[in-house]
């Protein structure tokens, strides 16, 4: 079994900025899919961003231009820099990493947005 666990989630105002990390208990460097989602009360779990081997990404459009998803081998760490915050944006945000055909989930971060 693969340990995820997500970090870095908080309060925060309208247009301001944060930057959530995923840690596994399985090197980063060996997913082959890492991505972010997200989900807001009474709503289903949506994609935010996923991040491939190959370095390919893709986003749910409303994040385009304000999220950017990456990820750092030597800390072993996959991180969501989340900018432009907007109210529609809070949520809980959760980590997945696949590892071939088996992808495990983290418990998730809350992100709180309010002035």
């Amino acid at each position: 079994q693969v340990h995820v666990v997500e970090s870095g989630g908080g309060l925060v105002q309208p247009g301001g900025s944060l930057r959530l990390s995923c840690t596994s208990s399985k090197t980063i460097a060996s997913a082959t899919i890492m991505g972010w989602h997200r989900q807001a009360p009474g709503k289903e779990r949506e994609m935010v961003a996923l991040l491939g081997n190959n370095g390919g990404t893709v986003y749910e459009h409303s994040v385009k231009g304000r999220f950017i998803i990456s990820r750092d081998n030597e800390k072993d760490t996959v991180y969501l820099e989340m900018n432009e915050i907007k109210a529609e944006d809070a949520a809980v945000y959760y980590c997945n990493l696949a590892y071939g055909e088996r992808s495990y989930w983290g418990q998730g971060t809350q992100v709180t947005v309010s002035a």
